[in-house]
């Protein structure tokens, strides 16, 4: 999302640093090479390709406890039988089946970037007032925002996860380190966030 196409309020900001999230998370999974997806760092941990999936998997997922997901996206879980608890721990369940799928590096990268552009679509549709609807999500009473929140934190915990293995790997953050542009930011260039910029000609 360019800036000055950037929308007021909580979802504009939202939306800003999911920018930041999916552009990182995508440059890892490009930096990658595709036979490096099925590596893991111990028997009992995710492969790269699940770590990538359980990305996506929560996004549609958290996005479905919200109750914002828009009609007719992509949605993993069909439909869920029993009380609230029981169709939580189904849909966990899903996720958990669909982490242990064999994706390519292919499949897991386009799943991941529809699951960024569902998460956009269903904000960018989302009124201020479905995002102050409370609910019960996680055991709690809270706000449709919280849960937005929740992808955020999920999408950069998880992260840091894949950085840890593409330098397992040999393979660098495939970003700048904003404290190596210290002198440029001193100087007067934009504040860096270390989101990967387009190449130049």
């Amino acid at each position: 999302m360019a800036v000055n196409s950037r929308i007021s309020g909580f979802r504009g900001e939202f939306l800003w640093e999911l920018d930041i999230a999916q552009a990182q998370l995508l440059a890892l999974g490009d930096a990658l090479p595709a036979e490096n997806y099925g590596y893991r760092p111990a028997e009992d941990a995710r492969s790269f390709s699940q770590v990538l999936v359980h990305v996506a998997a929560g996004n549609l997922l958290l996005l479905r406890l919200a109750g914002i997901l828009m009609p007719g996206s992509f949605d993993p879980y069909g439909s869920l039988e029993g009380n609230r608890q029981a169709r939580f721990v189904a849909a966990i369940r899903r996720n958990l089946a669909l982490e242990k799928t064999s994706l390519d590096k292919q499949q897991a990268m386009e799943l991941l970037r529809n699951s960024f552009e569902i998460v956009r679509n269903s904000v960018l549709a989302a009124s201020d007032l479905d995002l102050e609807r409370t609910g019960e999500f996680f055991g709690e009473k809270s706000t449709v925002r919280r849960v937005l929140l929740r992808i955020l934190v999920h999408s950069h915990e998880h992260m840091g996860q894949a950085v840890a293995y593409a330098r397992s790997c040999q393979i660098k953050a495939p970003w700048p380190d904003p404290l190596s542009q210290l002198d440029q930011v001193e100087a007067g260039a934009p504040s860096l966030d270390g989101t990967p910029q387009p190449s130049q000609p």
